[in-house]
């Protein structure tokens, strides 16, 4: 099949979204100025690069009204925490992506335990094994055909980073397939990382490998 966005697609489920597939969960966790706790998963979230290390996110805009409260923290407090979202914590993810008011904590409507960030105002999730603690650098704010459908994407640079040593092996890597990282696919569908295959690329430079390697250059 072949389609123009613009001029729909025919079929019963927009097929987009399943095809940028798997992305990562970007599971926020920030504050308000007046001190409420929040935690919601974003599953545009991505890397954009390694010195200094950066992030990004895309926020669509609430069905409440006007940007999400991830996005409006950041903004006010100039930070953002990302949390591995993991298999064993899917629920708590599933669970914190309800549209809440503003002054809602939901690490209390999900149960989870919050444990302090080092620069970060925002508390972490405490179950989860991986964090980054985010400098808030720029939002760039996307028109698009609808409202809830604008977005705003959110840049910040990694500041400080939190990884339970049980997930590093002893030749220094992290043991993706026990930390079980979980991933956004279309419709109503996740995946779990749980195989792993290498390649390496043909006719790399050592530096190319190191970039590719996270060795140090």
């Amino acid at each position: 099949m072949e389609y123009t966005p613009a001029q729909g697609h025919g079929l019963p489920h927009d097929p987009f979204k399943s095809c940028t597939v798997p992305r990562p969960i970007g599971w926020l966790s920030t504050i308000s100025t007046d001190g409420v706790p929040n935690l919601a998963p974003f599953s545009q979230w991505q890397n954009l690069t390694w010195d200094p290390p950066m992030v990004m996110f895309a926020a669509n805009q609430s069905v409440l009204g006007g940007p999400k409260d991830t996005v409006r923290n950041a903004e006010e407090t100039g930070w953002f925490v990302w949390n591995m979202a993991t298999w064993d914590l899917r629920e708590a993810v599933n669970l914190s992506s309800k549209a809440l008011d503003r002054d809602i904590n939901e690490f209390e409507v999900t149960g989870l335990g919050m444990t302090p960030s080092v620069l970060a105002p925002a508390p972490r999730v405490a179950a989860s094994p991986c964090h980054f603690e985010c400098r808030y650098v720029t939002t760039v704010h996307l028109p698009a055909a609808t409202p809830v459908a604008t977005v705003d994407l959110v840049i910040g640079q990694v500041e400080h980073v939190h990884i339970d040593d049980a997930y590093i092996t002893n030749d220094g890597r992290l043991d993706v397939l026990r930390l079980r990282p979980i991933a956004r696919l279309g419709y109503y569908d996740f995946t779990v990382v749980d195989n792993v295959f290498e390649m390496t690329a043909p006719g790399a430079s050592e530096t190319e490998l190191a970039g590719l390697e996270g060795r140090s250059w």
